[in-house]
């Protein structure tokens, strides 16, 4: 199933977890396209390469990165799997449980909310109940997880 997020009261988020930690959260630069591109496929998987690559190709740049001085810690994009679509985003194995996951998710919602949308949808979500606890996001009925991973069948 899908899951909708309202936009327009997503709850405060605090920064300061992340950024404490020596992360910084950023809107990725045009000649990182293909450092990233690489990257997400090596990481995570070629079909969220592709939707890497759509989001370098808007203007702005729908790719979020959280970066530290070790370099790439994680990725999310929005308006990329479809318009007003969240995802898909990964953050790395070494880098989990430190809060990155949770600030790029805000990060990307809150610049679909700048760039007009009043909701967003999270398509064949993993973790359900994070998000509905986090963002008190609701279930689509009738939503088909994977529809668009399965067009490619």
């Amino acid at each position: 199933m899908d899951l909708l997020v309202r936009l327009y009261d997503l709850p405060p988020y605090d920064y300061s977890r992340v950024s404490g930690q020596g992360a910084t959260l950023r809107r990725a630069l045009p000649p990182e396209r293909g450092l990233v591109a690489d990257w997400v496929e090596a990481h995570f998987s070629r079909h969220w390469r592709s939707e890497v690559e759509v989001g370098f190709s808007h203007q702005p740049i729908d790719v979020w990165l959280a970066t530290d001085a070790s370099g790439l810690l994680g990725f999310a994009c929005g308006d990329v799997t479809a318009r007003g679509f969240f995802g898909p985003t990964g953050v790395l194995e070494s880098a989990r449980g430190r809060g990155i996951g949770e600030a790029l998710l805000f990060r990307t919602l809150e610049d679909l909310r700048e760039k007009g949308f009043a909701y967003a949808v999270i398509g064949d979500p993993g973790p359900v109940e994070f998000y509905k606890k986090k963002l008190d996001a609701l279930e689509i009925p009738n939503s088909k997880p994977g529809i668009y991973r399965d067009m490619l069948k």
